[in-house]
């Protein structure tokens, strides 16, 4: 089809050609980006954190005051917690995940680093702590009760330095890329190495310190902390039993240690990765439904510039018509010249999406967007356009020659 006179045509109306070029371009540029953040979120959200979660309940209690004699008490809670019907293992830590707290510290393979080769988050833990929270050992092996230190002791002036270590397998290909992390040591700034002894497949840190990035790096400690200074963490036999279990608990806690105070918090882990997610999955649905809006609108922009024109050139038409013009030639040309603006609406929403995600990336350490989202853009928005300028023109088709000459 000779395009010519559709240039002709769109230059007598330039105000509106405009309008919708700018809506295209606008919307393309949004979509680009909210369907790159919304694919964003969802990969967060479907990120594992190595935890059984099912079948984890937290506890936390603190003492009134200056807590006496933490580690007995410690030690008597966790016998009363494992005599509890339907727990299946007891662990005691100084963080979980989606929890309200972090620990963290920078990590390299040498010793004395300027700047860390990466910040990971510090789990404390026994024996009990990678089969409680349900972790996959991928290489190496777990402590062994004499390499478990008391966390009163570690913090004593003089201490011994930690031994060995247990380290996910996303902080071990950070450290050791390439490499067997098993058996080499881990440097956490001056301090003396930690032997590497086991490489976990994944425990994601309580939040995102350091970006999404290192979000699995993680490390866990020999250290036996107190009740004051940690977690609870309850596996459950059966995951039907968790309120159940989580209640009883907290009655054995109360009772094995009245002057303290059961933390708010506590609560079935899986709830707690509900309100830890649910930003997430508001934005999800936010920018979802912001891309549903500006489609919507987009597409009776150009329906209704349509209809406008289509009820403008009744006589052009009637005249086409008259000299030979079949409707499909009729529906062809409209149909051209919404591919016409809406392409060149979509260059320019090419430009302004990447100048978008500029400012994304630099105010909030965002990734590049992928250039499979601006192909994708496109054929959307050009689909969208053919749908939309279809009623129009297909009307403008079935107008009879005759009646649209008498129109005019």
């Amino acid at each position: 089809m000779d395009i010519r006179p559709i240039l002709t045509t769109l230059r007598r109306h330039k105000t509106a050609a405009a309008l919708i070029v700018f809506e295209v371009a606008l919307t393309c540029a949004i979509i680009c980006n909210a369907l790159f953040l919304i694919q964003n979120r969802i990969a967060r959200l479907q990120r594992p954190s190595g935890m059984v979660e099912n079948e984890l309940v937290a506890v936390r209690i603190s003492n009134i005051g200056r807590a006496q004699e933490a580690d007995a008490l410690t030690q008597t809670d966790l016998a009363a917690l494992r005599a509890v019907p339907g727990v299946r293992s007891v662990a005691l830590s100084n963080q979980v995940r989606y929890g309200d707290s972090a620990w963290n510290s920078g990590f390299g393979p040498k010793p004395n680093q300027q700047v860390p080769s990466a910040s990971a988050g510090v789990y404390y833990g026994d024996t009990q702590l990678v089969g409680t929270l349900g972790l996959k050992l991928l290489a190496g092996r777990n402590f062994r009760e004499d390499e478990i230190v008391p966390l009163s002791q570690r913090l004593k002036p003089g201490a011994p330095p930690i031994p060995v270590t247990i380290i996910t397998r996303a902080l071990a290909d950070k450290l050791f890329p390439g490499q067997d992390p098993l058996g080499r040591p881990i440097y956490s700034g001056d301090e003396d190495g930690a032997r590497v002894i086991g490489v976990v497949e994944h425990l994601m840190r309580p939040n995102e310190f350091d970006g999404p990035a290192s979000a699995d790096y993680s490390v866990i400690v020999p250290t036996r902390t107190d009740y004051d200074n940690g977690v609870y963490l309850l596996r459950v036999t059966d995951p039907s039993r968790r309120e159940e279990v989580l209640k009883a608990a907290s009655q054995a806690l109360t009772r094995n240690g009245p002057q303290r105070i059961l933390s708010k918090s506590n609560d079935t882990v899986e709830n707690m990765a509900e309100a830890f997610n649910r930003t997430d999955r508001a934005m999800v649905w936010l920018l979802g439904s912001v891309c549903a809006a500006l489609l919507i609108v987009t597409a009776l922009g150009i329906v209704g510039l349509a209809s406008f024109w289509v009820q403008q050139r009744t006589k052009q038409i009637g005249v086409r018509r008259a000299l030979g013009a079949t409707r499909g030639q009729i529906l062809r040309y409209f149909q051209t010249e919404n591919f016409l603006l809406t392409s060149i609406g979509i260059v320019l929403g090419m430009v302004l999406a990447f100048a978008i995600n500029l400012l994304l990336m630099k105010y909030y350490e965002l990734p590049r967007l992928p250039a499979l989202y601006l192909p994708l853009g496109a054929l959307s928005l050009w689909l969208l356009g053919q749908l939309a300028v279809y009623g129009p023109a297909r009307r403008a088709a079935l107008v009879p020659p005759a009646l649209a000459t008498r129109a005019a």
